[in-house]
Formats: C-alpha cells, structure tokens, sequence
C-alpha cells in the first residue's frame, strides 16, 4: 500500500515555534523574571541551562533546515542530500529490494536528532543537581546554630531560603526547558517518520 506524501509544512512549523519560544523568552525577561532566577540562583546552574538551551535551539533550527531540504528532495531528487542520492540511486539500478539501504538512510537522519535527546536528558539532569546543590545550601546553617538568639535564627532563615531559592529555580528552568527541547526534536522526529514511511511503501 502507497503512502502518499504529506505537504511539507516542516519549515513553517519550525519558524513559527521558534517565533513562540524567542516571544516568550522576550516577555519573560521583559517581565524581569529572568534576572530574577539568575540573582536568585547563587549556584548559577540556571544560567547554564538557560545558555545550553539557547545553542541546542540554534542547532535544532539548522537541523530543521536541513531536514527540510532532504523531504524537498522526494520531488526534485538532489543530489546534495542523503534521500535524492537514494532516490536517483535506486531509480537508475531499478533495484526495488532496497530494504537495506532504505535503514541505512534512515539511521543516517535520525541519527542528526540523537545528540538533541542527549541535550534534554543532561538539561534534566542539571535541573536535578540544581535541587541537591539547593538543599544542601539550605541545610548548611542547621548546624551552625547553636542557641535561639533571634538575630542568629534570622540570619540562617534567610540562608536557607537562599538555598531553597537555588533548588527550586535550577528544577523548574530544567524541566521547563528539556520539556521544550524534547517538544522541538519531536517534530522533526514525526515528519522524517512520515518520509520515511512514504519512502518505504514507494520502494518496498
């Protein structure tokens, strides 16, 4: 059975999510809430995951383009990219039992997208550390008191909400921007399964 070709809208849907997340990014430093986390996050995971987000945004971008032009390329076979080599290929040998290759191809694309699921699974993880490294600063001062002088009390208060303040930005930007990043991989990850599809009941 064919599996006919969807319109290749993979381009636009990247521009605009990329559109919504820079508007976002705007309004919440607009809002201050980015200084916030980052003054408020004196162990300044946040600001790292916030700046590994930036660059796997950038990279997702260019990957998007690049798939773009590989799902083009089933029309207008081009011989720069990995399906209209495959394309021209298999319609110059007329080789139909290409199963092989046709996995081959797809391990090759697919492959493009592992090192963004890495991204999220180590944003995820620095999130985590973030938590741990927030406790334990909240922690710290429990030790240190040693009778329940007001003034002493209200200082480790105030130190422990510190740490608090570190546990609990460093787990939401972590979360916040993995959930993001996974969102993004995934769209690229449903239109190159739909080409692959398409390829694969075109040439069984």
């Amino acid at each position: 059975m064919l599996i006919y070709k969807k319109p290749n809208y993979l381009l636009l849907k990247a521009s605009l999510l990329l559109s919504l997340i820079v508007f976002s990014a705007y309004l919440l430093y607009y809002l201050g809430l980015f200084g916030l986390i980052i003054e408020s996050d004196k162990s300044k995971i946040s600001l790292v995951i916030l700046l590994i987000y930036f660059i796997s945004s950038v990279h997702w971008f260019f990957n998007a383009l690049s798939l773009d032009k590989e799902i083009s390329s089933i029309d207008s076979p081009n011989e720069n990219t990995l399906i209209g080599r495959f394309i021209k290929e298999i319609e110059l040998k007329s080789e139909y039992g290409s199963l092989n290759k046709l996995s081959l191809l797809e391990d090759e694309l697919s492959n493009r997208h592992s090192i963004g699921y890495l991204i999220v699974d180590i944003l995820l993880k620095l999130g985590l550390t973030g938590t741990v490294i927030g406790f334990i600063l909240m922690l710290l001062p429990i030790g240190e008191i040693r009778d329940f002088d007001p003034q002493i009390l209200q200082k480790l208060l105030s130190t422990m909400s510190g740490g608090m303040a570190v546990a609990l930005y460093t787990t939401l930007t972590g979360l916040i921007t993995s959930m993001l990043l996974k969102f993004q991989y995934f769209l690229l990850d449903s239109s190159l399964s739909q080409t692959l599809n398409h390829l694969n009941s075109k040439y069984p």
